[in-house]
């Protein structure tokens, strides 16, 4: 695993030590990528330059360094990622008489493009990867990204500078970077706790869509860049609908074993030593148990626990590792060791992101790193298979919903809530799980019945504020850009949803961004595209049966895992930020959400936030999920610059 950066000056010319200089300044930023060494390659004439940061994982002679360029000098690529099928490639090129100085997969892709093409050769790729290709003939910059999305790449004109590279502290060193926030990603910010692809925080600067190639004409006075997609979720929905899956039940447990068993086999190819994540769960168990499988010793296993009631799978974790004979480490997380990564995320994520798991991702990654290079995780199971509550919730709930017809369900809404919140609190209402406080479970229910169809409830289920509420002004909502293919199946449409927003943008950075700070590469054999593409041909009772989500995923583990150490409720990898809030992240908290700050900042309306963050700490409600996108955000702005009230925090050294 690496981190890339670059940049092309259009009309501007510097001297060999600028470009040194500022390529410098870009590459120090991104040295938690990769430790094992460093690159840069400049083109004074063609005003263009590429840095590099590598972690070695393959080939660590210098053979593998980059920037690296093709025999003929045509070709130069910076690289981040992996090939997991280099060597059939390899041998394909072989045959027609190419030859090879050293065993990297970069040697393999950089010679593929040059036979076959930058689109042919990332067809032939299975992997993830984010790469850079400069080809010096025609004067073009290609970008792309591995299918699903696991590594990042951003890009951006900024003037007459066009800028790219894996992180965004990387691009904030050059000096003709701006850093205009963008309202509209603000929006999107607030709606999914996370910013999806393309947009990013700053103004004219995006993320590279996952499955997609970028072409930058330096000769074309306009300045686009051209976007095809290779691959995309999209077409695997459509050519699975289209062939379907009619086997039985014994062949599909057979098949899906066989294609994550492939995966796990090329994915645990590395010159490091190699490790996996384990909660326990049904999706990393799988990964962990076809990994033993293969395996000649014991794969080595790591999970963090926690104390608190209601957040510790560390129990069920050692369960899974003594009955498949791992070498597992786990660690139990006081409160202050979690506590202390909070201060430290706006420097991981680079722009605001609020999924609270990133703190027990960056600590899992943080102690396998002190035995392995590389970890596999079990990302990516939930969303093909179905493993979400949001799927049996959103489908009972709507099933109830749908029959009253609107005008009614709007007429019905509107009586709930022409009564205040604390004024049902005192009817003598009584709702399950509210006791005597039932006002704002009536008005959420009220909020239901108003609205339209399915996808506006998958939409609030996923959100935790309505933007338009929130945000002063200057800003809209930006719509999804991709077409979207016709899903009449509720369920699927949701899964549909997840696969190309939430897991590319919230699940893979956080995986990514974490490891990384802790200079571990994660891979992600689940996301396999031929086990992607096999999941859409699935039926869905193949993946939702008897009230439980992953059936199929379930059978395959079933094979190496008895039913009793995994069948129970699912419980995500979380952090009680509920109870910290209270406690010792009150003054933090206080500090960022003060009515002042919020007003002089003029992001966000001050008295919604006031109203949620006084109920948090009344003991009242549990708003958590609604205040930590909000704290996300002011810690990033904080930590570029926008000062709020200091506050002691503990110090933890990271990079």
């Amino acid at each position: 695993m690496c981190g890339i950066i670059g940049f092309f000056l259009k009309n501007e010319k510097y001297s060999s030590e600028k470009f040194a200089h500022i390529l410098k300044s870009m590459t120090d930023p991104i040295y938690h990528r990769g430790p094992d060494g460093e690159g840069s390659w400049i083109d004074e004439e063609a005003g263009i330059a590429l840095g590099h940061r590598r972690l070695s994982i393959l080939d660590l002679s210098p053979e593998g360094h980059q920037p690296m360029l093709t025999a003929s000098g045509r070709f130069c690529i910076i690289y981040n990622g992996e090939i997991y099928n280099f060597t059939d490639i390899r041998r394909e090129l072989e045959e027609l008489g190419c030859k090879f100085r050293g065993h990297s997969d970069t040697e393999i892709l950089l010679a593929a493009i040059e036979q076959w093409g930058v689109v042919n050769a990332v067809k032939k790729a299975t992997g993830m990867f984010a790469a850079t290709v400069f080809d010096r003939r025609e004067k073009k910059i290609y970008l792309f990204r591995d299918r699903m999305g696991e590594k990042p790449l951003y890009y951006g004109w900024m003037g007459d500078t066009f800028l790219f590279g894996s992180e965004l502290k990387s691009l904030r060193k050059h000096p003709a970077f701006r850093g205009d926030i963008d309202r509209d990603a603000l929006a999107l910010y607030l709606r999914y706790s996370y910013i999806p692809a393309p947009y990013s925080i700053y103004k004219g600067i995006f993320k590279l869509p996952p499955g997609t190639i970028g072409t930058l004409d330096l000769m074309n006075p306009a300045k686009e860049i051209n976007l095809i997609e290779y691959w995309s979720v999209n077409d695997a929905v459509v050519k699975g609908m289209d062939d379907p899956f009619t086997g039985a039940d014994e062949e599909a447990v057979e098949e899906l074993d066989r294609l994550i068993r492939n995966s796990v086999r090329r994915q645990m190819r590395a010159d490091v030593p190699l490790g996996a994540f384990l909660s326990g769960g049904v999706d990393s168990s799988v990964v962990v148990a076809l990994m033993q499988q293969q395996s000649k010793q014991a794969v080595k296993t790591f999970t963090i626990g926690f104390n608190e009631a209601g957040y510790n799978e560390a129990e069920h974790a050692m369960a899974v590792a003594r009955h498949l004979q791992t070498d597992h480490t786990e660690l139990y997380v006081t409160p202050n060791e979690a506590l202390a990564v909070i201060p430290h995320l706006p420097q991981m994520y680079d722009e605001p992101f609020a999924d609270a798991s990133q703190i027990p991702t960056f600590l899992v990654s943080q102690l396998a790193r002190q035995k392995v290079t590389v970890s596999l995780s079990g990302d990516g199971g939930d969303e093909l298979f179905g493993g979400y509550s949001r799927y049996f919730e959103a489908m009972r709930a709507w099933g109830k919903i749908e029959v009253i017809p609107r005008p009614v369900r709007t007429m019905i809404a509107s009586s709930m809530k022409s009564i205040p919140p604390h004024l049902w609190d005192h009817t003598g209402v009584f709702l399950p799980g509210q006791g005597r406080r039932p006002g704002d479970k009536i008005h959420r229910i009220a909020d239901v019945l108003s609205l339209k169809n399915g996808q506006e409830l998958y939409q609030r289920l996923i959100s935790q504020w309505n933007p338009y509420e929130l945000i002063i002004s200057g800003s809209e909502v930006p719509t999804w850009p991709f077409s979207s293919p016709q899903i009449a199946n509720y369920t699927e449409w949701m899964m549909y949803k997840d696969s190309v927003n939430y897991l590319p943008d919230d699940i893979l950075v956080k995986v990514d961004r974490a490891g990384m700070a802790a200079s571990l590469e994660s891979r992600v054999p689940m996301l396999d595209h031929q086990i992607v593409e096999f999941s859409w041909r699935l039926p869905l009772s193949m993946k939702i049966r008897d009230g439980k989500g992953k059936w199929l995923l379930r059978q395959v583990l079933y094979k190496y895992v008895p039913p009793s150490l995994i069948d129970r409720p699912k419980m995500g990898f979380g952090v009680p930020i509920d109870h910290w809030l209270r406690g010792p992240l009150k003054d933090w908290a206080e500090s960022l959400l003060s009515q002042d700050l919020l007003e002089q900042q003029g992001f966000f309306q001050a008295e919604p936030i006031r109203k949620k963050w006084n109920e948090h700490l009344s003991g009242r409600r549990n708003w958590q999920y609604a205040l930590w996108p909000i704290l996300m955000f002011q810690s990033w702005l904080e930590s570029n610059g926008n000062k709020g009230i200091d506050v002691a925090v503990p110090e933890l050294s990271i990079y």
